[in-house]
């Protein structure tokens, strides 16, 4: 995310003759951070961006790689990290944050799928082109709604039930992201408005 705070503010400043600041030093940032995180958060051996600089486990939020443009979702290392997060951040077939178990996070374990992660899963297959499985998955997470369509921040897969603050925002908003693209046939990048105010 630090890596899009630099290239989205630098795109701005280049793209609206009303908004200032040292773009060039940003863009110089973006491109020390982009080229800190390949070189130190990719673990070449299991093919696959990791939670952290040095470690192995993996983070839901990888999934947003290629949604924020830091990398095309046609690149060999995007296609590794998602298919390790589906191998081993998901139970059947929704995403966990991270392994509580092998994180010190200060929180408990046991807790259930973020709703919002799976999500991220549905646009990041989406931009691989693999629509169905997208489509699949976000039918599937539309079945978690309650009696009044809201979800949860949480799902617990063993009980098969909603978990967490209800309804929340941070799963309704992925929710209508997801659908919208879905319906219109087209993955989006968060980055592709200031790209094409460019052109």
């Amino acid at each position: 995310m630090a890596w899009v705070a630099a290239d989205r503010m630098s795109r701005a400043v280049r793209t609206h003759p009303l908004l200032h600041g040292p773009a060039r030093r940003w863009e110089a940032l973006r491109e020390t951070i982009h080229a800190d995180v390949l070189a130190h958060a990719y673990e070449a051996d299991r093919g696959t961006f990791t939670q952290f600089y040095g470690g192995t486990a993996l983070d839901a939020s990888l999934l947003l790689i290629p949604r924020v443009g830091f990398l095309p979702a046609t690149d060999p290392r995007v296609h590794g990290t998602i298919a390790a997060i589906q191998q081993d951040l998901t139970v059947d077939g929704f995403v966990k944050r991270y392994q509580t178990t092998g994180s010190d996070d200060g929180l408990p374990g046991g807790e259930g799928l973020f709703l919002a992660c799976s999500f991220w899963l549905v646009d990041a297959l989406h931009l691989e082109g693999r629509r169905r499985e997208a489509t699949e998955l976000f039918e599937r997470l539309l079945d978690l709604r309650n009696d009044v369509g809201l979800l949860s921040e949480e799902w617990d897969p063993v009980a098969g039930r909603q978990l967490g603050n209800t309804p929340q925002a941070f799963s309704h908003f992925p929710l209508v992201t997801s659908g919208l693209q879905l319906h219109a046939g087209r993955a989006h990048r968060s980055d592709e408005t200031i790209a094409h105010s460019q052109g």
